[in-house]
């Protein structure tokens, strides 16, 4: 087992990663807090996983479980309040911990309920794709959507612990590794050129579920995602960063209508969107864009947005974005391969080209 921590002072946690820890009941008997506890889970993951979860807690505490419909689309206000109604229902009291059992949109939601619940309660983190393994799930960001924006409602809200077992990624659906391997690329380009270089020497290896390094993958991510969570705890400078491909990868998701592309395929076309421009700019050669294509292409993502996206829905989606700040976008560009800069500094003309010549692209 991995294990590191996220330094948030007094609201630090740690991070497990490894083979069947799922099932130690200890990692959870340390960070579960009170007597009460409710597993939000979703349909999909249910079957799977929960019944494992639940009898290993029943013994020591009074055990309840939320379960969700599943998909982005249900990223909602209506599917949070289900949370809600659910922890009344049951009197769970302020010292209660939510298990958050699921991807992403499980995380999120558990996430927020528990921000929010009595004014904000503990909860675990315990993701079962790699996308929120890698990212979703360590942070505290949470949240739901809205039908005119993406994860536009939600908190900072920090878990007490998250236990990622890599044994949940053999049920996964390829589509959904591909998805979360576009998150852990993004950690190579944005902040460390090594671990680039090292995804490119091992991704089939890596999308093969190879034991040892899909654990080194998961473990160099949340490592540079933690770095940037302590420095930045709230997103008020350096941790924008983590956006690369996020604000073109947004607009995808929410013209497309949420849960079409998937938000790591959409973060793959983003992120090689913000690659052109900074390419344009001058910052990355032609060898650069090439690497980057070709590694996204590696892990079966998509490189290009959808051909049904036009230059006024992305301007428009874009401008409701979270990173807009006093009326100006903020990209995320690279200054180089490994090194990101966050930026409203950028030639309209170029940002238009970008676009314009990817979706001629796409055709």
């Amino acid at each position: 087992m991995r294990t590191l921590e996220v330094d948030l002072g007094d609201r630090s946690y740690p991070i497990y990663i490894g083979s069947g820890i799922r099932h130690s009941k200890s990692l959870f008997d340390q960070a579960i807090q009170g007597k009460q506890v409710m597993i939000v889970t979703n349909e999909t993951v249910a079957p799977l996983y929960l019944d494992a979860l639940v009898s290993l807690l029943a013994g020591d505490y009074q055990v309840d479980t939320c379960i969700l419909p599943d998909g982005e689309s249900f990223k909602t206000l209506d599917t949070y309040q289900m949370i809600m109604t659910r922890l009344l229902e049951v009197r769970h009291n302020r010292t209660t911990t939510i298990i958050a059992l699921g991807g992403g949109v499980v995380g999120d939601m558990a996430g927020f309920a528990a921000a929010t619940y009595q004014r904000g309660v503990n909860f675990i983190q315990v993701p079962t794709t790699l996308l929120s393994q890698v990212d979703s799930s360590v942070g505290g960001k949470t949240g739901v959507n809205h039908p005119l924006g993406k994860n536009m409602i939600g908190a900072f809200h920090q878990p007490q612990a998250v236990i990622i077992d890599i044994d949940s990624l053999v049920t996964l659906p390829r589509r959904e590794l591909s998805a979360g391997m576009a998150e852990v690329i993004k950690y190579g380009l944005i902040c460390d050129a090594s671990m680039f270089d090292w995804l490119e020497v091992n991704m089939a290896e890596i999308m093969g579920l190879d034991s040892d390094l899909i654990t080194e993958a998961i473990y160099l991510s949340c490592v540079a995602k933690s770095k940037v969570v302590s420095q930045d705890e709230r997103e008020g400078g350096i941790r924008a960063i983590l956006n690369l491909g996020h604000t073109f990868g947004h607009a995808i998701e929410t013209e497309m209508g949420y849960g079409v592309w998937l938000h790591g395929e959409a973060v793959a076309a983003g992120s090689m969107l913000a690659l052109d421009l900074s390419w344009r700019m001058g910052n990355l050669d032609n060898r650069d864009l090439e690497r980057s294509a070709d590694l996204f292409k590696a892990a079966d993502l998509p490189i290009l947005p959808p051909k049904e996206m036009r230059l006024d829905s992305f301007v428009a989606r874009m401008s409701v974005d979270k990173k807009v700040l006093d009326g100006s976008l903020r990209l995320v560009l690279l200054e180089k391969l490994g090194t990101a800069m966050v930026t409203s500094d950028f030639p309209l003309d170029l940002f238009n080209e970008t676009i314009l010549d990817a979706l001629e692209a796409v055709k």
